[in-house]
């Protein structure tokens, strides 16, 4: 039998489109390497939320507040201040685009879904997570109402941005809530989609690495020792095979 030789046209890594063969090595070459890369920006990201929230920290001595708890509090001069610069409601209109205003509503009927999102999403999440064995998610990290203690804000501006805060609150914890039932069912990067990774995203499996994602899913599934506040009374799931098992 003739020796078998390694042509100099063949891919190495089993990925040709010819199909599998028995005598190639499969894909996994650089996976340690992309694995490690991706943790690395994942983690520099997370590195730049925290130093993003201790800037804006520091501007507490910069515009004279203190945050106490969850409370802000300004001092007394800053105050007097912020009352000279606030906007009648009258005035305000005046200033605001004719267009803005009558499409207010429509903003406004968002609120619907996102009261809908809050609500599925908490029942949810109460309900599943602990017997999928996935630490809830605590809503109160991703809701901020400390807009309204702005004097320099009339009413309706008040109320636009304590809005817009609950939106982008629920839209956040849910987000969260998707990525860790993500986790559980269906760890496995996208091939080529840069907006998508969340905070598990790092994770997950490469896309195509089937040995590694039979060989760690079990394992990723019960991955959330990152995360505090494990669901209580939570069990140790068996395998999953998807959602509606």
């Amino acid at each position: 039998m003739r020796a078998l030789e390694t042509h100099p046209h063949r891919d190495p890594d089993n990925c040709t489109r010819g199909g599998y063969s028995p005598f190639r090595k499969p894909c996994t070459t650089k996976r340690k390497t992309m694995n490690d890369r991706l943790d690395t920006l994942l983690g520099q990201m997370r590195q730049l939320e925290k130093d993003l929230m201790q800037e804006t920290q520091k501007k507490g001595a910069q515009f004279c507040y203190q945050i106490k708890g969850r409370t802000v509090h300004f001092t007394d001069a800053a105050k007097v201040r912020h009352r000279q610069l606030r906007l009648s409601f009258h005035r305000y209109l005046l200033h605001s685009r004719f267009l803005v205003v009558i499409t207010s509503p429509v903003i406004w009927m968002c609120a619907i879904p996102i009261i809908l999102c809050d609500i599925v999403g908490s029942v949810y999440q109460a309900i599943c997570f602990p017997i999928y064995g996935i630490p809830r998610v605590n809503r109160r990290d991703y809701i901020a109402f400390d807009r309204h203690r702005l004097t320099y804000l009339n009413l309706a501006e008040k109320f636009n941005c304590e809005y817009c805060a609950y939106a982008n609150g629920i839209l956040a914890y849910f987000t969260e809530i998707a990525a860790r039932t993500e986790q559980h069912f269906c760890p496995i990067k996208h091939a080529n989609c840069s907006k998508c990774a969340h905070s598990r995203y790092r994770k997950f499996v490469d896309f195509g690495d089937a040995e590694g994602y039979r060989s760690h899913v079990e394992e990723i599934r019960r991955s959330f020792g990152d995360v505090e506040s494990p669901a209580v009374g939570a069990a140790a799931p068996g395998p999953s095979t998807g959602p509606g098992s």
